[in-house]
Protein backbone atom coordinates (compact mmCIF):
# COMPACT_ATOMS: atom_id res chain seq x y z
CA UNK A 1 0.00 0.00 0.00
CA UNK A 2 1.31 3.21 -1.47
CA UNK A 3 0.53 6.64 0.17
CA UNK A 4 -0.61 9.43 -1.92
CA UNK A 5 2.49 11.35 -1.26
CA UNK A 6 4.32 8.42 -2.25
CA UNK A 7 2.55 7.90 -5.30
CA UNK A 8 2.57 11.44 -6.63
CA UNK A 9 6.95 10.91 -5.52
CA UNK A 10 6.59 8.06 -8.21
CA UNK A 11 5.12 9.93 -10.87
CA UNK A 12 7.59 13.02 -10.69
CA UNK A 13 10.54 10.39 -11.01
CA UNK A 14 8.84 8.73 -13.56
CA UNK A 15 8.25 12.15 -15.82
CA UNK A 16 11.70 13.18 -15.09
CA UNK A 17 13.29 9.83 -16.72
CA UNK A 18 10.65 10.78 -19.45
CA UNK A 19 12.14 14.30 -20.07
CA UNK A 20 16.01 13.13 -19.80
CA UNK A 21 15.68 10.60 -22.43
CA UNK A 22 14.13 12.96 -24.83
CA UNK A 23 17.00 15.00 -24.24
CA UNK A 24 19.26 16.00 -27.48
CA UNK A 25 21.78 13.76 -27.50
CA UNK A 26 24.90 16.30 -28.43
CA UNK A 27 23.24 18.72 -25.27
CA UNK A 28 23.66 15.94 -23.30
CA UNK A 29 27.39 15.19 -24.08
CA UNK A 30 27.01 12.34 -25.92
CA UNK A 31 28.88 12.95 -29.03
CA UNK A 32 27.56 10.11 -31.26
CA UNK A 33 25.06 9.81 -33.46
CA UNK A 34 22.19 7.39 -31.87
CA UNK A 35 21.49 6.40 -35.47
CA UNK A 36 24.88 5.39 -35.98
CA UNK A 37 24.66 1.37 -35.82
CA UNK A 38 27.40 0.84 -34.24
CA UNK A 39 25.93 3.07 -31.05
CA UNK A 40 23.07 0.92 -31.14
CA UNK A 41 24.88 -2.17 -31.08
CA UNK A 42 26.69 -1.43 -28.17
CA UNK A 43 23.31 -0.06 -26.48
CA UNK A 44 21.51 -3.34 -27.00
CA UNK A 45 24.38 -5.33 -25.39
CA UNK A 46 24.52 -3.60 -22.31
CA UNK A 47 20.64 -3.62 -22.39
CA UNK A 48 20.93 -7.21 -22.44
CA UNK A 49 23.40 -7.33 -19.69
CA UNK A 50 21.52 -4.87 -17.27
CA UNK A 51 18.03 -6.80 -18.18
CA UNK A 52 19.69 -10.20 -16.91
CA UNK A 53 20.78 -8.51 -13.67
CA UNK A 54 18.09 -6.97 -13.23
CA UNK A 55 15.92 -10.23 -13.94
CA UNK A 56 17.55 -12.30 -11.37
CA UNK A 57 17.52 -10.23 -8.10
CA UNK A 58 18.29 -11.21 -5.09
CA UNK A 59 16.37 -10.68 -1.95
CA UNK A 60 16.84 -8.44 1.02
CA UNK A 61 15.53 -6.87 3.96
CA UNK A 62 12.71 -9.81 4.09
CA UNK A 63 11.81 -9.71 0.30
CA UNK A 64 10.47 -6.08 0.53
CA UNK A 65 13.53 -5.06 -1.60
CA UNK A 66 16.07 -6.75 -4.14
CA UNK A 67 19.66 -6.05 -4.93
CA UNK A 68 21.08 -6.87 -9.00
CA UNK A 69 24.78 -6.11 -10.17
CA UNK A 70 23.19 -4.31 -13.00
CA UNK A 71 24.64 -1.07 -12.15
CA UNK A 72 27.77 -2.17 -13.87
CA UNK A 73 26.10 -2.14 -17.26
CA UNK A 74 24.95 1.82 -16.78
CA UNK A 75 28.38 2.50 -15.65
CA UNK A 76 29.72 0.76 -18.71
CA UNK A 77 27.31 2.73 -20.83
CA UNK A 78 28.62 5.87 -19.09
CA UNK A 79 31.21 5.61 -20.55
CA UNK A 80 30.93 4.25 -23.94
CA UNK A 81 27.93 6.20 -24.86
CA UNK A 82 27.27 8.84 -22.71
CA UNK A 83 24.40 10.26 -20.38
CA UNK A 84 21.49 9.73 -22.41
CA UNK A 85 22.70 5.96 -23.43
CA UNK A 86 23.46 5.41 -19.76
CA UNK A 87 19.68 6.70 -19.21
CA UNK A 88 18.36 4.29 -22.32
CA UNK A 89 20.43 1.20 -20.46
CA UNK A 90 18.93 2.09 -17.41
CA UNK A 91 15.24 2.13 -18.40
CA UNK A 92 15.35 -1.01 -19.91
CA UNK A 93 14.31 -2.20 -16.64
CA UNK A 94 10.56 -1.73 -17.36
CA UNK A 95 11.00 -4.88 -19.21
CA UNK A 96 12.52 -7.07 -16.22
CA UNK A 97 11.40 -10.35 -16.05
CA UNK A 98 10.60 -10.07 -12.43
CA UNK A 99 7.06 -10.32 -11.10
CA UNK A 100 6.02 -6.47 -10.59
CA UNK A 101 3.28 -4.18 -10.65
CA UNK A 102 3.08 -1.38 -13.44
CA UNK A 103 4.35 1.25 -10.80
CA UNK A 104 7.28 -1.13 -9.61
CA UNK A 105 8.37 -1.34 -12.77
CA UNK A 106 7.48 2.51 -14.17
CA UNK A 107 9.70 4.10 -10.75
CA UNK A 108 12.51 1.15 -11.41
CA UNK A 109 13.04 2.36 -15.25
CA UNK A 110 12.45 5.69 -14.32
CA UNK A 111 15.04 5.51 -11.72
CA UNK A 112 17.73 3.77 -13.37
CA UNK A 113 17.24 6.25 -16.26
CA UNK A 114 17.75 8.88 -13.67
CA UNK A 115 20.38 7.90 -12.42
CA UNK A 116 22.38 6.52 -15.20
CA UNK A 117 22.09 10.38 -16.58
CA UNK A 118 23.08 11.54 -13.31
CA UNK A 119 25.94 9.91 -13.45
CA UNK A 120 27.04 10.29 -17.29
CA UNK A 121 26.26 14.57 -16.41
CA UNK A 122 28.82 13.75 -14.24
CA UNK A 123 31.13 11.97 -16.15
CA UNK A 124 31.25 13.80 -18.88
CA UNK A 125 31.35 17.45 -16.63
CA UNK A 126 34.52 16.03 -15.18
CA UNK A 127 35.91 15.65 -18.77
CA UNK A 128 35.64 12.17 -19.30
CA UNK A 129 35.93 11.23 -22.59
CA UNK A 130 33.13 9.66 -24.02
CA UNK A 131 33.52 6.54 -26.26
CA UNK A 132 36.08 3.09 -26.35
CA UNK A 133 39.05 4.00 -24.09
CA UNK A 134 42.07 3.69 -25.14
CA UNK A 135 46.15 3.66 -23.04
CA UNK A 136 45.81 7.09 -23.70
CA UNK A 137 42.85 8.28 -21.99
CA UNK A 138 44.75 6.55 -18.41
CA UNK A 139 44.89 7.57 -15.68
CA UNK A 140 42.95 10.73 -16.58
CA UNK A 141 39.75 8.71 -17.23
CA UNK A 142 39.33 7.53 -13.64
CA UNK A 143 38.12 10.55 -11.68
CA UNK A 144 35.46 11.39 -13.91
CA UNK A 145 34.43 7.57 -13.79
CA UNK A 146 35.03 7.60 -10.00
CA UNK A 147 32.99 10.68 -9.64
CA UNK A 148 29.98 9.07 -12.03
CA UNK A 149 30.06 5.67 -10.37
CA UNK A 150 28.96 7.87 -6.32
CA UNK A 151 26.41 10.24 -7.96
CA UNK A 152 24.97 6.99 -9.61
CA UNK A 153 24.96 4.84 -6.40
CA UNK A 154 23.90 7.92 -4.31
CA UNK A 155 21.25 8.76 -6.48
CA UNK A 156 19.91 4.90 -7.42
CA UNK A 157 19.86 4.62 -3.54
CA UNK A 158 18.64 8.16 -2.62
CA UNK A 159 15.52 7.27 -5.35
CA UNK A 160 15.05 4.42 -3.60
CA UNK A 161 15.02 5.17 -0.30
CA UNK A 162 12.49 8.18 -0.64
CA UNK A 163 9.60 5.97 -1.01
CA UNK A 164 9.96 3.82 2.85
CA UNK A 165 10.22 7.39 4.00
CA UNK A 166 7.51 8.96 2.03
CA UNK A 167 5.14 5.96 2.55
CA UNK A 168 5.89 5.82 7.00
CA UNK A 169 3.50 4.14 8.46
CA UNK A 170 1.98 1.50 5.65
CA UNK A 171 4.45 -1.21 6.11
CA UNK A 172 6.13 -3.49 8.87
CA UNK A 173 8.14 -0.94 10.86
CA UNK A 174 11.02 -3.44 11.47
CA UNK A 175 11.59 -4.25 7.90
CA UNK A 176 11.47 -0.56 6.82
CA UNK A 177 14.50 -0.25 9.42
CA UNK A 178 15.87 -3.70 8.00
CA UNK A 179 15.89 -2.03 4.53
CA UNK A 180 17.45 1.46 5.99
CA UNK A 181 19.87 -0.61 8.35
CA UNK A 182 21.38 -2.51 4.91
CA UNK A 183 22.18 0.97 2.90
CA UNK A 184 25.99 1.24 3.73
CA UNK A 185 26.55 -2.33 2.88
CA UNK A 186 24.84 -1.79 -0.23
CA UNK A 187 26.18 1.37 -0.97
CA UNK A 188 30.00 -0.20 -0.53
CA UNK A 189 28.62 -3.12 -2.61
CA UNK A 190 27.59 -1.32 -5.33
CA UNK A 191 30.34 1.42 -5.73
CA UNK A 192 32.73 -1.76 -5.93
CA UNK A 193 30.76 -3.38 -8.82
CA UNK A 194 30.74 -0.09 -10.39
CA UNK A 195 34.24 -0.69 -11.18
CA UNK A 196 33.29 -3.71 -13.54
CA UNK A 197 31.82 -1.15 -15.92
CA UNK A 198 34.98 0.20 -16.71
CA UNK A 199 36.75 -3.13 -17.22
CA UNK A 200 33.67 -4.11 -19.96
CA UNK A 201 34.22 0.16 -21.78
CA UNK A 202 38.14 -1.23 -21.70
CA UNK A 203 37.54 -4.42 -22.39
CA UNK A 204 35.56 -3.53 -25.34
CA UNK A 205 38.14 -2.38 -27.55
CA UNK A 206 39.73 -5.59 -27.75
CA UNK A 207 36.77 -7.72 -27.30
CA UNK A 208 33.40 -5.84 -28.83
CA UNK A 209 30.42 -7.74 -27.09
CA UNK A 210 32.11 -10.24 -25.47
CA UNK A 211 33.68 -8.30 -22.44
CA UNK A 212 29.84 -8.18 -21.51
CA UNK A 213 29.37 -11.60 -21.20
CA UNK A 214 32.65 -12.36 -19.52
CA UNK A 215 31.94 -9.89 -16.95
CA UNK A 216 28.78 -11.71 -16.00
CA UNK A 217 30.85 -14.14 -14.19
CA UNK A 218 31.55 -12.02 -10.84
CA UNK A 219 28.02 -10.35 -11.04
CA UNK A 220 26.38 -13.79 -10.68
CA UNK A 221 28.95 -14.55 -7.73
CA UNK A 222 28.29 -10.88 -6.52
CA UNK A 223 24.45 -12.10 -6.34
CA UNK A 224 25.31 -15.19 -4.95
CA UNK A 225 27.12 -13.53 -2.04
CA UNK A 226 24.37 -11.26 -1.38
CA UNK A 227 21.80 -14.02 -1.74
CA UNK A 228 23.47 -15.67 1.72
CA UNK A 229 23.71 -12.34 3.19
CA UNK A 230 19.64 -12.37 2.58
CA UNK A 231 19.53 -15.63 3.98
CA UNK A 232 21.09 -14.54 7.04
CA UNK A 233 18.89 -11.75 7.75
CA UNK A 234 15.49 -14.55 7.46
CA UNK A 235 17.45 -16.66 9.97
CA UNK A 236 17.20 -13.53 12.23
CA UNK A 237 13.74 -13.33 11.86
CA UNK A 238 12.84 -16.71 12.09
CA UNK A 239 14.84 -16.88 15.89
CA UNK A 240 13.04 -13.51 16.89
CA UNK A 241 9.51 -14.96 15.76
CA UNK A 242 10.31 -18.45 17.23
CA UNK A 243 11.31 -16.93 20.85
CA UNK A 244 8.86 -14.16 20.64
CA UNK A 245 6.37 -17.20 20.13
CA UNK A 246 7.73 -19.70 22.67
CA UNK A 247 7.45 -16.29 25.47
CA UNK A 248 3.82 -15.57 24.44
CA UNK A 249 2.61 -19.17 24.73
CA UNK A 250 3.30 -18.85 28.48
CA UNK A 251 0.79 -15.57 28.74
CA UNK A 252 -2.64 -15.37 26.83
CA UNK A 253 -3.11 -11.99 28.04
CA UNK A 254 0.06 -10.87 26.54
CA UNK A 255 0.30 -12.13 22.91
CA UNK A 256 1.48 -9.46 20.52
CA UNK A 257 2.64 -7.57 23.28
CA UNK A 258 6.75 -7.99 22.00
CA UNK A 259 6.00 -7.00 18.82
CA UNK A 260 4.00 -3.92 20.08
CA UNK A 261 6.86 -3.03 22.33
CA UNK A 262 8.96 -3.62 19.38
CA UNK A 263 7.22 -1.05 17.35
CA UNK A 264 7.16 1.67 20.48
CA UNK A 265 10.88 1.58 20.74
CA UNK A 266 11.30 2.27 16.98
CA UNK A 267 8.97 5.06 17.37
CA UNK A 268 11.42 6.72 20.23
CA UNK A 269 14.30 6.04 18.28
CA UNK A 270 13.29 7.63 15.29
CA UNK A 271 12.00 10.64 17.07
CA UNK A 272 15.75 10.85 18.90
CA UNK A 273 17.43 10.48 15.05
CA UNK A 274 19.30 6.79 16.01
CA UNK A 275 20.71 5.64 13.45
CA UNK A 276 18.87 2.50 11.49
CA UNK A 277 21.76 0.07 12.43
CA UNK A 278 21.23 1.04 16.29
CA UNK A 279 17.15 1.30 15.56
CA UNK A 280 17.39 -2.08 14.06
CA UNK A 281 19.12 -3.59 16.95
CA UNK A 282 17.09 -1.70 19.52
CA UNK A 283 14.01 -3.18 18.15
CA UNK A 284 15.40 -6.77 18.38
CA UNK A 285 15.96 -5.65 21.78
CA UNK A 286 12.09 -4.77 22.02
CA UNK A 287 10.89 -7.78 20.66
CA UNK A 288 13.14 -10.28 22.85
CA UNK A 289 12.97 -8.13 26.15
CA UNK A 290 10.41 -10.50 28.22
CA UNK A 291 12.25 -13.69 27.06
CA UNK A 292 14.00 -14.34 30.00
CA UNK A 293 10.19 -15.73 31.15
CA UNK A 294 10.90 -18.74 29.36
CA UNK A 295 13.23 -19.29 32.57
CA UNK A 296 10.37 -18.54 35.44
CA UNK A 297 8.21 -21.50 36.64
CA UNK A 298 4.43 -21.06 34.87
CA UNK A 299 3.29 -21.11 38.44
CA UNK A 300 4.72 -17.92 39.41
CA UNK A 301 3.79 -15.84 36.23
CA UNK A 302 0.46 -17.21 36.28
CA UNK A 303 -0.14 -16.83 40.38
CA UNK A 304 -3.60 -15.09 41.39
CA UNK A 305 -2.48 -14.19 45.05
CA UNK A 306 0.48 -12.25 46.54
CA UNK A 307 4.41 -13.32 46.15
CA UNK A 308 6.40 -15.06 47.87
CA UNK A 309 9.75 -13.01 48.54
CA UNK A 310 11.16 -16.35 46.71
CA UNK A 311 8.71 -15.86 43.85
CA UNK A 312 9.57 -12.46 43.46
CA UNK A 313 12.91 -12.79 43.06
CA UNK A 314 12.47 -15.15 40.57
CA UNK A 315 10.32 -12.55 38.46
CA UNK A 316 13.33 -9.80 39.05
CA UNK A 317 15.74 -12.54 37.71
CA UNK A 318 13.83 -13.01 34.08
CA UNK A 319 16.29 -9.85 32.79
CA UNK A 320 19.03 -12.08 33.96
CA UNK A 321 17.44 -14.92 32.29
CA UNK A 322 16.60 -13.54 29.06
CA UNK A 323 20.26 -12.81 29.04
CA UNK A 324 21.52 -16.00 29.69
CA UNK A 325 19.15 -17.36 26.50
CA UNK A 326 20.24 -14.74 24.14
CA UNK A 327 23.66 -14.11 24.84
CA UNK A 328 25.30 -16.12 21.97
CA UNK A 329 23.33 -14.45 19.27
CA UNK A 330 25.84 -12.51 17.99
CA UNK A 331 23.83 -10.28 15.75
CA UNK A 332 22.24 -8.69 19.21
CA UNK A 333 24.93 -7.15 20.27
CA UNK A 334 23.98 -3.32 22.33
CA UNK A 335 20.36 -5.20 22.21
CA UNK A 336 21.75 -7.31 24.98
CA UNK A 337 22.06 -4.60 27.28
CA UNK A 338 18.60 -3.48 26.73
CA UNK A 339 16.98 -6.81 27.34
CA UNK A 340 19.11 -7.41 30.63
CA UNK A 341 18.31 -3.48 32.29
CA UNK A 342 14.81 -2.85 30.98
CA UNK A 343 13.26 -3.08 34.31
CA UNK A 344 15.88 -0.72 36.06
CA UNK A 345 14.51 2.72 37.36
CA UNK A 346 15.93 6.01 36.80
CA UNK A 347 15.80 6.74 40.50
CA UNK A 348 17.81 3.32 41.41
CA UNK A 349 14.62 1.13 42.56
CA UNK A 350 14.89 -0.90 39.94
CA UNK A 351 16.21 -4.29 39.34
CA UNK A 352 18.20 -6.25 38.63
CA UNK A 353 21.24 -4.33 39.50
CA UNK A 354 20.00 -0.94 40.92
CA UNK A 355 21.19 1.01 38.34
CA UNK A 356 20.10 4.82 38.60
CA UNK A 357 20.25 7.46 36.05
CA UNK A 358 23.10 7.35 32.95
CA UNK A 359 23.82 4.02 34.52
CA UNK A 360 20.88 2.51 32.62
CA UNK A 361 21.82 2.12 29.13
CA UNK A 362 20.27 4.03 26.50
CA UNK A 363 18.17 0.74 24.96
CA UNK A 364 16.83 -0.01 28.52
CA UNK A 365 15.46 3.57 29.16
CA UNK A 366 13.44 2.74 25.81
CA UNK A 367 12.28 -0.18 26.32
CA UNK A 368 11.04 0.37 29.31
CA UNK A 369 8.99 3.12 28.29
CA UNK A 370 7.49 1.42 25.30
CA UNK A 371 6.73 -1.86 27.63
CA UNK A 372 4.95 -0.17 30.33
CA UNK A 373 2.85 2.08 27.78
CA UNK A 374 2.08 -1.03 26.00
CA UNK A 375 1.13 -2.79 29.12
CA UNK A 376 -1.40 -0.17 30.57
CA UNK A 377 -2.95 0.27 26.81
CA UNK A 378 -3.65 -3.48 26.44
CA UNK A 379 -6.52 -5.51 28.23
CA UNK A 380 -5.24 -7.93 31.01
CA UNK A 381 -7.10 -10.53 33.24
CA UNK A 382 -7.67 -8.73 35.97
CA UNK A 383 -8.72 -5.05 34.53
CA UNK A 384 -9.38 -3.46 30.58
CA UNK A 385 -6.84 -1.44 29.20
CA UNK A 386 -6.78 2.06 29.78
CA UNK A 387 -6.77 4.36 27.05
CA UNK A 388 -3.87 6.40 25.34
CA UNK A 389 -4.31 9.67 27.27
CA UNK A 390 -4.66 7.48 30.28
CA UNK A 391 -1.01 6.03 29.68
CA UNK A 392 0.59 9.07 28.37
CA UNK A 393 -0.77 10.57 31.93
CA UNK A 394 1.30 7.59 34.05
CA UNK A 395 4.37 7.76 31.79
CA UNK A 396 4.52 11.58 32.38
CA UNK A 397 4.04 10.51 36.56
CA UNK A 398 6.83 8.26 36.47
CA UNK A 399 8.99 10.42 34.34
CA UNK A 400 12.37 11.26 36.75
CA UNK A 401 11.75 8.74 39.04
CA UNK A 402 10.57 5.07 36.96
CA UNK A 403 11.25 7.00 33.24
CA UNK A 404 14.11 8.57 31.67
CA UNK A 405 11.88 12.46 31.34
CA UNK A 406 13.84 13.02 27.79
CA UNK A 407 12.78 9.23 26.46
CA UNK A 408 9.10 9.97 27.90
CA UNK A 409 8.74 13.27 25.62
CA UNK A 410 10.29 12.00 22.57
CA UNK A 411 8.11 8.76 22.85
CA UNK A 412 4.44 11.36 23.56
CA UNK A 413 5.98 12.92 20.21
CA UNK A 414 6.33 10.13 18.35
CA UNK A 415 3.09 9.07 19.59
CA UNK A 416 1.70 13.07 18.56
CA UNK A 417 3.50 12.49 14.82
CA UNK A 418 2.61 8.37 14.08
CA UNK A 419 -0.01 7.63 16.27
CA UNK A 420 -0.87 4.03 18.09
CA UNK A 421 -2.96 1.38 17.29
CA UNK A 422 -4.32 -0.25 20.60
CA UNK A 423 -4.92 -4.14 20.48
CA UNK A 424 -7.88 -5.70 20.02
CA UNK A 425 -9.38 -6.68 23.46
CA UNK A 426 -8.48 -10.46 23.78
CA UNK A 427 -11.35 -13.35 22.76
CA UNK A 428 -12.07 -14.81 26.44
CA UNK A 429 -9.75 -18.12 26.94
CA UNK A 430 -10.24 -21.62 27.03
CA UNK A 431 -9.82 -23.82 30.42
CA UNK A 432 -6.58 -25.02 28.31
CA UNK A 433 -5.35 -21.34 28.07
CA UNK A 434 -2.94 -19.76 30.57
CA UNK A 435 -4.31 -16.15 32.28
CA UNK A 436 -1.45 -14.12 33.71
CA UNK A 437 -3.39 -12.66 37.06
CA UNK A 438 -0.26 -10.26 37.89
CA UNK A 439 1.63 -8.26 35.11
CA UNK A 440 5.26 -7.13 36.37
CA UNK A 441 4.98 -4.70 33.16
CA UNK A 442 2.35 -2.27 34.13
CA UNK A 443 3.49 0.34 36.38
CA UNK A 444 0.25 1.15 37.92
CA UNK A 445 -0.62 -2.45 39.39
CA UNK A 446 2.94 -3.62 40.90
CA UNK A 447 2.90 -6.95 41.92
CA UNK A 448 2.34 -7.64 45.64
CA UNK A 449 4.93 -9.89 47.83
CA UNK A 450 4.69 -10.84 51.49
CA UNK A 451 6.91 -12.07 53.53
CA UNK A 452 7.87 -15.95 53.04
CA UNK A 453 6.73 -18.05 56.17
Amino acid sequence: MLSRVAWLYIAVVVLLAVALIGTDPHVAGSPQVVTGVRYWAELNVLRLLFLICDSTPTPLAARQSAWSPSSSATLAGVVLLGPLGAALVGAVSVLSFRRQRLSERLFNGAMHAVSGFAAGTAFVALHGRVGVPSPADFPAVLLPFAAAAVVHVVCNHGLIWAVPRLNRGRGPVLQQVALESSVPLLLISDLGFAALGLIIAVLWAVMGWVAAAIVLVPLFVARWAMGQFAEQQKAYAATMAALCQAVETKDFYTRGHSERVSKGSGMIARQIGMRPERTEALMFAGMLHDVGKLGVPTTVLQKTGALTEEEYAAIQLHPMRGLEIVREIGFLNEALAGIMHHHERIDGKGYPMGFAGHEIPEFARVIAVADAFDSMTSTRSYRQARSIDEGVGELRRGAGSQFDPLIVDAFIAALDREGWQLPDPPPAPSELQIVTAQDHDDPTAPLRVVESL
